[in-house]
């Protein structure tokens, strides 16, 4: 049954690879560009699997307790976080992919995010990451504390989604020149037609939901999941203990598999390695997002797509502290040094009497 891992990774590294799905760049551009796209993306991608996954709980195919929410460590971590898929250029999901096209700065930063996490999961950091996260409340639930049925707040989320999209859908397109297709039917699709970004939300909202039953059948009671996975690997490397090698480690182990074979197949796939400077960045930002998505509970994927949709206060504070982690990034590593630049030159320009 672990199979079943490699498969549904698989087959969300290829819809994540071909539909460009990074929220690393969407939570900058909502900053920097304006542009709510991929946000937008990411609230299709959570209701879908918020209906899928209650309804399924409803009829009694699945399983799931909220627990507590430990507060502190899901804002620190998830800023942290934040901050560290900047400097990554890329958050967990999006590491896992693009190492997967030949990206050896993604390469560097998965190494510094799994060592991190599997530092802070059982090794030195163990004892900080359990304090931190033992300062808590005692419920996790939104619905629970707000004594209301879950169904309500999975409606109020659909129909804002739904109004978000179709005002984005309603404005102007700007057109871009076509190229010639140089394939033809369905391979056009898959490996050559760009895809919408709500298209591919949809997509990775039903393989989330897929995940739930796949994961319990072999005894993970959760869906979706990187971090701990992550951390497993090195885990299992260093100690060969066997029993740690999940569904979920298979999972992230698939959604490098379906990245590499997504941009194979659309000729894509290239090494490319970064310079010194970058590489290094890069491994800053894979220990920055290997201690934040341990200290949180989860990384963009496991608190920003699966916690939200099961209407959890860890997922929905970690989402807007996520965001802000990236946002304050931006600034420093973006915004600053154009202004930077755009202040030097104007000093340098002749003034004229």
């Amino acid at each position: 049954m672990l199979i079943t891992g490699l498969l549904c990774g698989a087959l969300l590294g290829f819809v994540m690879q071909r539909g460009r799905f990074c929220l690393t760049g969407g939570f900058r551009d909502m900053y920097i560009a304006k542009d709510n796209r991929m946000f937008y993306a990411l609230l299709i991608a959570i209701a879908v699997q918020s209906i899928g996954v209650y309804a399924l709980l409803q009829v009694g195919l699945l399983q799931f307790k909220a627990g507590a929410f430990p507060i502190v460590a899901t804002i620190v971590g998830s800023f942290v976080f934040g901050i560290g898929i900047i400097l990554a250029g890329g958050c967990a999901t999006g590491t896992w992919y693009r190492a997967g096209e030949g990206l050896l700065g993604s390469w560097i930063a998965l190494f510094g995010y799994m060592v991190m996490a599997a530092i802070m999961k059982s090794g030195p950091l163990k004892p900080l990451n359990d304090g931190l996260r033992d300062a808590g409340t005692a419920s996790n639930s939104i619905a629970g504390t707000l004594g209301i049925s879950v169904w309500i707040l999975i409606a109020l989320l659909a129909l804002v989604t739904i109004w978000v999209a179709v005002r984005e859908l309603r404005k102007p397109k700007v057109k871009i020149p076509a190229l010639r297709p140089k394939r033809s039917g369905l391979s056009h699709v898959l490996f050559e037609k760009r895809w919408h970004p709500f298209v591919t939300a949809v997509l990775v909202g039903l393989i989330a939901i897929l995940a739930w039953p796949l994961s319990e059948a072999t005894g993970r009671m959760s869906g979706l999941g990187i971090t701990t996975p992550s951390a497993n690997i090195i885990q299992y490397l260093v100690t060969g203990d066997q029993s740690i090698i999940n569904w979920g480690v298979f999972l992230v182990l698939g959604i490098f598999l379906g990245s590499f074979i997504a941009a194979k197949a659309s000729r894509e796939f290239r090494f490319r390695a970064p310079d010194a400077r970058t590489a290094v960045t890069s491994l800053c930002g894979g220990l920055l997002m290997g201690f934040g998505a341990s200290l949180a509970g989860g990384c963009s994927i496991g608190n920003g797509l699966v916690m939200t949709a099961m209407m959890t206060w860890q997922g929905w504070i970690s989402l807007v502290f996520m965001i802000l982690g990236t946002w304050t990034a931006s600034y420093f590593v973006f915004v600053r040094p154009n202004v930077k630049k755009a202040a030097q030159k104007a000093a340098a320009q002749p003034t004229t009497a």
